[in-house]
């Protein structure tokens, strides 16, 4: 799977107009589109029958600056507690 620049990654969400909005007046957190993308990614990988450890790792590539471990707990949305 390629990584692909999406003008508005949140197109299933919102529209481009209010993405635009809401990224134009900083009301977005980055951290939680780049999750969503991830867990977006997953579930198409899972779909086009990809092991999940397979597709972990694939998303590991695009992303290098994460853990094996950061990337399972975003696609499992497994949170820490404390």
């Amino acid at each position: 799977m390629e990584i692909r620049f999406d003008p508005n990654p949140l197109g299933g969400l919102v529209s481009a107009e209010v993405y635009e909005v809401l990224a134009a007046h900083r009301l977005l957190d980055e951290k939680g589109v780049r999750d969503y993308q991830i867990r977006q990614q997953f579930k198409e990988l899972r779909r086009a029958d990809v092991p999940a450890y397979e597709a972990i790792e694939e998303l590991r590539e695009q992303h290098p600056y994460l853990q094996f471990d950061t990337i399972r707990k975003i696609v499992y949305g497994l949170r820490r507690r404390g």
